[in-house]
């Protein structure tokens, strides 16, 4: 029964983190910035939500009892 609840929370979660990307690449464009300054800021996002995304996956795995490799102490 946990392992539904860790599927839908992980599903929840990339819900939002999808939405959250969305936005962000909707409203980047309408910021007036230089090329190479606008390619560094959505290369630094692209990282900082997949970060996220795999932070939130680990922690819903381990809440089910998964344990990964050199993530084991995620909280």
């Amino acid at each position: 029964m946990a392992l539904i609840g860790t599927l839908i929370g992980i599903i929840i979660a990339l819900l939002i983190l999808g939405v959250i990307w969305w936005a962000i690449q909707q409203l980047l464009p309408m910021i007036p910035l230089p090329e190479p300054i606008r390619k560094i800021v959505y290369v630094l996002l692209v990282v900082i939500v997949a970060l996220i995304a795999i932070y939130i996956i680990l922690a819903l795995l381990q809440a089910v009892g998964v344990s990964v490799p050199l993530f084991h102490s995620v909280r």
